[in-house]
């Protein structure tokens, strides 16, 4: 008996509009031309549903014009594991804080600039802003007379040719850093004015510390009712469910906490209904893995000598169950190298390579949520559990251990 055409035309609708779902959480900015044109058509198909769910779930924005789509995203909590940008490319390396201040220098003279600008004069105008004596008291100083500076803005513009505020017309980067050449850009400005993500202008905060400008820049109204204020905490905690690899019921406050036992299951159904993401609920709290193995910027575990370097110490960690210093972990990649070396690129077996090694697989854990760190020392997260091997049982300190299943997890993108 064949299928009615209602409920075929009613499965693909909310296959479509899942898939475009998943393509703004991967990528909250998306272009209409480029490797990404089919989702985008898809978003500006079904942009009215996409921003009634957005805004009444998370509190997050839809902006779906003629050029982008923009997904406004701020995120459940502002004490996360941080997902730095990166430069252009698989393997990049994350953004400095000179990268970060000349990323702002560039977004500042493209605002104030024309519809064309070469790599040189982009150059020009952020010495000429680097030059402010509030900027210089900060430490803050560019000529970009040396390669490194040079290369550091290089690294900038292909961010931004990746997000599409930038299109390349003629020239290349590599000519610049040389000093051999220059390179010519368009600016997308309708793409420019859409990548700033804050609920108040960063001119109008006021506060001295960098974790009270975070606060302020993302402060909602005042919440003077049990209204607004449920839906404050249902938006709170369902972008924490999508952005976060974890939600650790420790991390909640009383009111959160209680909210989410109530509502837990009306929260979790709308969320896989929208993106097919599934509950993973423990005693610890809820992790919304991704069976697509797609909507992650962090992959756990990965190939690669970094990536089974980080298994092992996972594993190592998640045996140990307990606080360990970055000390004994490398020590524990020594010991590692002795055995499975041979897998291994040769950098990594070289004497002192063990200190980087175990940062990179540290700031992967920690990304994940599955660690956190406090000084020198490493504590296991409950989450962890599942990378561990062998049969289950419980550590001494209360914190359950189970046979490793290395399934995905999803991971903060901003």
């Amino acid at each position: 008996m064949s299928t009615p055409l209602a409920e075929v035309l009613e499965g693909q609708h909310t296959a479509d509009l899942r898939k475009a779902a998943r393509a703004l959480l991967k990528q909250p900015l998306l272009l209409a031309h480029g490797p990404h044109s089919d989702d985008f058509r898809l978003i500006r198909r079904h942009a009215s549903e996409l921003r009634e769910w957005f805004d009444r779930n998370t509190g997050w924005s839809l902006h779906v014009g003629a050029e982008a789509a923009r997904l406004r995203k701020v995120p459940g909590t502002l004490a996360g594991p941080a997902h730095p940008a990166r430069e252009a490319g698989r393997a990049g390396a994350p953004f400095t804080r000179r990268r970060y201040v000349l990323l702002c220098l560039a977004l500042a003279t493209l605002e104030r600039g024309e519809a064309q600008i070469a790599l040189g004069r982009l150059a020009d105008h952020i010495v000429l802003d680097a030059a402010d004596p509030r900027l210089t008291a900060a430490g803050i100083h560019f000529t970009l007379d040396r390669r490194d500076e040079r290369l550091d803005l290089a690294a900038v513009v292909r961010f931004l040719l990746k997000l599409g505020v930038l299109r390349r017309v003629a020239g290349d980067e590599e000519a610049y850093v040389s000093g051999a050449g220059d390179v010519l850009y368009d600016v997308e400005r309708r793409v420019l004015a859409g990548l700033l993500v804050t609920r108040r202008g960063p001119s109008t905060v006021h506060a001295d510390t960098f974790e009270g400008r975070l606060a302020e820049l993302v402060a909602e109204t005042a919440l003077d009712s049990d209204e607004l204020r449920f839906r404050a905490m249902r938006r709170s905690l369902t972008r924490r469910l999508l952005d976060d690899p974890v939600l650790y019921y420790d991390e909640l406050t009383d009111a959160e906490l209680a909210y989410l036992t109530r509502q837990r299951g009306f929260l979790i159904a709308r969320i896989t209904e929208l993106t097919g993401l599934v509950a993973e609920v423990r005693a610890e709290g809820i992790a919304m893995v991704d069976p697509e193995d797609d909507l992650t910027d962090v992959r756990m575990p990965e190939q690669g000598t970094h990536g089974h370097i980080t298994l092992l110490l996972a594993e190592h960690l998640a045996a140990v169950g307990c606080p360990v210093t970055t000390d004994d972990l490398q020590q524990k990649v020594r010991d590692l190298a002795a055995e499975h070396g041979s897998f291994w690129a040769k950098s990594a077996k070289e004497p002192g390579a063990e200190g980087e090694l175990v940062e990179q697989a540290l700031t992967k854990l920690s990304a994940l949520a599955l660690i956190s760190r406090q000084g020198g020392t490493v504590v296991p997260r409950p989450a962890l559990a599942r990378y561990a091997v062998g049969e289950t049982v419980v550590h001494e300190s209360g914190t359950p251990r189970t046979t490793r299943m290395p399934q995905q997890r999803k991971a903060n993108q901003s």
